[in-house]
């Protein structure tokens, strides 16, 4: 089986896994399951709703499906030996080592004035082990050894009323603990095709994604007409390479236009942010 068809069927098994988590991942009135967290007295305390908080949740919530996911389809699961290693999770086929995806579990929220935006994510850096293909720094296994990137992404809603998290509920009260996230959807994408052009965060060298939600789900990023090789070649990159404008000021080049600009590329292919539309000039 080739690389191209190799990938596509770890896709479509991921996919199909993740259309069955919503049960999972949803309790009544579409809130999330998870309540709070609970002692050996029984006593419940509500969650908070930091993003930090949320996100290293869902992750553990998540593990023991991924772990399903993993049996079922005879991967062993190697989940990062350090805490700021890229990827979150290994998935190595048992039957030859050869065979290896990484998976970064996301998670993000909707923009409660524009709802159909989110907060974006990163992506992963475009440092070291992203410049030198071959790097351990970082990572769990050299980026050139995976056949794909993947992202396991969930973007959810923050109720606009705050749970009270100073009350301690008991467990006979269950039912009426409110959560501190609901209306959760799941995607999963490779990550070239839902990255931006910008970084995730300022003072990190962090890939960033796309924020209009329906691009997100659709695999509309400003790469993905274009191809990974573009994605790649951009990232290697960015911010390395300085041009001189048509004022003689020196720029240094953070965006595809320009890239491709410099590279002789076809700017027609560039994703615009928040369009399915391509450039037009």
């Amino acid at each position: 089986m080739s690389v191209r068809q190799q990938k596509q069927q770890f896709e479509k098994q991921l996919k199909d896994f993740v259309q069955e988590l919503s049960s999972y991942f949803l309790g009544y009135d579409n809130q999330w399951s998870i309540k709070g967290f609970i002692d050996c007295y029984k006593n419940i305390y509500t969650l908070s709703s930091d993003t930090k908080i949320i996100s290293k949740i869902f992750e553990i919530h998540l593990f023991p499906k991924l772990l399903e996911f993993a049996e079922r389809y005879n991967f062993m699961l190697i989940p990062a030996s350090c805490q700021n290693y890229y990827p979150d999770i290994s998935l190595v086929r048992k039957d030859s080592e050869k065979i290896r995806f990484a998976l970064d579990i996301k998670t993000t929220y909707s923009v409660p004035e524009k709802p159909e935006y989110c907060n974006g994510f990163t992506l992963g850096s475009h440092g070291e082990y992203f410049i030198s293909r071959s790097s351990t720094k970082n990572i769990q296994f050299p980026y050139n050894s995976y056949l794909g990137h993947y992202c396991l992404g969930a973007i959810y809603h923050r109720p606009i009323t705050d749970v009270e998290q100073t009350r301690v509920y008991k467990l006979d009260e269950l039912q009426s603990i409110p959560s501190v996230i609901k209306d959760i959807r799941l995607f999963v994408a490779e990550k070239w095709k839902i990255a931006s052009d910008k970084q995730g965060s300022g003072n990190t060298a962090n890939i960033g994604s796309i924020k209009y939600i329906p691009d997100i789900l659709a695999l509309n990023g400003t790469f993905s007409r274009l191809g990974e090789k573009w994605f790649d070649d951009y990232w290697m990159n960015y911010g390395k390479i300085t041009v001189v404008d048509e004022n003689g000021k020196s720029k240094t080049i953070r965006d595809i236009e320009s890239f491709l600009r410099y590279r002789n590329g076809n700017v027609k292919l560039i994703v615009k942010p928040n369009s399915r539309r391509t450039y037009d000039k």
